[in-house]
């Protein structure tokens, strides 16, 4: 999949996926929760607030919700710009009554993380940056600069200053882990929604193809009767043309031609019904259909196919199923990419299991991430070398994880080493020392029913003229 298509689901757009309603919304419950809180501080506990700044902090916030209401369309979605606006604005509000009700003294100081959470959920790097930074300075300031909550009677409660400097400390450190970690998450997620959903249009491209058997088939019925007008009006041109030879061959050479498209038509159209080949067809034939289109990019492809211990001679007719194609010509294709000279296409066949192994004499995988390969969009730093010999890739890992979802969808297990320590001198590397991709299935996922074994592929029908 091109990086052009993997670009419309970037941060910057799905910062747009968040609608002006949804965060109307989650202020009116912060609106409501703040009155209730000032109310039962007056009301119950008899504090002596700055209740006309308090309710106008409030006050600010509800008018900000009536515009965005009345003004905008109900089916307005924000902008990067405009969503982190929104949640600065609700920090800041947050912050200011915090500041008028004790500040860090104020247990609902914890609050401000909400903001922060949010940012970093659906916003950029940048952005979520530019939040936690305010955040942090917002509740170093509180930390030194507050009103104090006081009693009916006068007195000021506060909590000790080991206690303020632990709950600035808190505060601070939740900032930043809540922000790394709501973020490694959310990026993990739309990772691989991303690379699912890249996944889906490779095999609905693959499908496609597939399908073209039962084109052929609508054709061939739809030209039927095109076709025999011609051959019929033909038929009377060349009876009506006894005196002139030369005009009559050429009206028999166009019945002639028509009978030969009906007939090339009806057996293309026969072939996306008839034959088994469509749907089954050796191991070896899968494998090399899977690595045809990469045979001709300077490197050396060799099959090599055998029965494992146990396993009877005759290779076994597997299921031509678009992902088990797809999946292999992209572990091929990474091969190709990496090889020097060689690729080695190992197909191995047992009573119980069916292995195909993928091996190259390249530099292997990098050890740091053979634990990682198979997660989409895995990016690894490539040196000058790198991009001179290989400019055109990219590495975002994309096409083995691909690979890896759609044979595991038809029941493999993927595995993936190096064939040798690609840190050891070249002289005691052996020759199939590069990356290895190890396909196996449990035979009765494949394989063909047993009770076709030995049927024909196809129906092979006279051509009547």
């Amino acid at each position: 999949m091109a990086n052009s298509d993997l670009g419309i689901l970037s941060e910057h757009r799905r910062s747009n996926w968040i609608r002006l309603r949804t965060m109307i919304l989650l202020r009116w419950f912060a609106i409501v929760g703040q009155l209730v809180a000032l109310t039962v501080a007056q009301r119950m506990y008899n504090l002596q607030l700055e209740l006309g700044l308090c309710y106008l902090a409030v006050g600010v916030s509800v008018i900000g919700n009536l515009i965005a209401i009345f003004v905008f369309p109900e089916n307005k979605r924000l902008s990067e710009t405009e969503n982190m606006l929104m949640v600065l604005f609700d920090l800041l509000q947050l912050c200011f009554l915090l500041y008028l009700t004790g500040g860090l003294h104020n247990p609902f100081s914890l609050l401000v993380l909400g903001p922060v959470t949010v940012s970093a959920a659906v916003l950029t790097l940048r952005s979520t940056i530019i939040l936690g930074l305010t955040a942090f300075m917002l509740v170093s300031g509180m930390v030194f600069y507050h009103l104090p909550l006081r009693t009916e009677q006068g007195f000021i409660l506060r909590i000790p200053d080991v206690f303020v400097f632990g709950q600035w400390a808190a505060i601070t450190i939740a900032i930043v882990f809540i922000s790394i970690y709501a973020r490694r998450i959310t990026r993990e997620m739309h990772s691989m929604s991303d690379a699912l959903a890249a996944t889906q249009m490779a095999l609905a491209r693959a499908q496609k193809l597939n399908d073209l058997g039962g084109v052929v088939a609508a054709a061939a019925h739809e030209l039927g009767t095109p076709l025999a007008t011609i051959k019929l009006t033909s038929s009377e041109l060349a009876e009506e043309l006894d005196d002139r030879p030369d005009l009559r061959e050429d009206a028999q050479l166009i019945r002639e031609q028509a009978d030969r498209c009906r007939d090339i038509l009806r057996s293309m159209g026969r072939a996306g019904k008839d034959d088994l080949h469509m749907r089954h067809a050796p191991l070896v034939e899968v494998i090399r259909e899977a690595a045809e289109p990469h045979e001709g990019r300077g490197k050396d492809i060799i099959i090599e196919d055998g029965p494992g211990p146990g396993g009877e001679y005759a290779q076994p007719q597997i299921l031509r199923r678009p992902e088990i194609i797809h999946g292999l010509r992209n572990l091929v294709q990474n091969a190709v990419d990496f090889a020097r000279a060689n690729i080695w296409i190992e197909a191995v066949w047992t009573d119980d299991l069916i292995s195909v192994r993928i091996l190259d004499d390249g530099p292997g995988f990098p050890p740091h991430l053979i634990g990682r390969i198979g997660d989409p969009f895995v990016r690894n730093r490539r040196n000058e070398s790198d991009r001179r010999a290989r400019p055109e890739y990219e590495g975002m890992g994309l096409g083995l994880f691909i690979a890896k979802t759609l044979l595991e969808r038809s029941g493999a297990e993927l595995s993936f080493a190096n064939g040798s320590d690609p840190f050891l001198p070249s002289a005691e590397q052996s020759e199939r020392r590069g990356a290895i991709v190890e396909v196996v299935w449990p035979r009765s996922k494949i394989v063909r029913d047993t009770d076709l074994t030995g049927t024909a592929l196809g129906e092979n029908r006279p051509i009547v003229a």
